[in-house]
């Protein structure tokens, strides 16, 4: 079974590796989608790492076989079927978005791990240099 997920994948954390190792878990061979620096600020998101640094990161993970860059919302349908996939995988932060995607594949919304994120991880680094001064 082939896998697939997205995400920024910026500020690797447990919760990173967790959904990683329980979507490998699915099957035999996880690609992951990584959305570049250009769709980051198209969805007005800042990552703190480079898309190629964060490809590199990704790809030294052993729960990742395969690494491709996510250059839009609309890219997954095609992904899919480029890369015959048949789980979608995303945390169920994002429950029932990508429902559209069942005509294509299975797709699972894991249970994030609770008390972290990138997010909280960058405001709180923030706040603890902004006690500095």
């Amino acid at each position: 079974m082939k896998i697939i997920t997205y995400g920024t994948f910026d500020l690797i954390h447990a919760g990173h590796i967790h959904l990683l190792r329980r979507a490998k878990a699915m099957g035999d061979h996880l690609t992951v989608g990584i959305s570049t620096d250009e769709f980051n600020q198209e969805k007005k998101k800042q990552a703190y790492h480079s898309f190629e640094h964060r490809k590199l990161i990704l790809e030294s993970i052993r729960y990742v076989d395969f690494v491709i860059p996510e250059y839009s919302w609309e890219q997954k349908v095609s992904d899919i079927k480029k890369y015959n996939i048949d789980i979608f995988v995303m945390g169920d932060d994002w429950k029932g978005k990508f429902d559209n995607l069942q005509d294509y594949c299975g797709v699972i919304y894991l249970p994030r791990t609770n008390g972290i994120s990138s997010s909280t991880i960058k405001q709180n680094a923030f706040l603890k240099n902004r006690q500095k001064f």
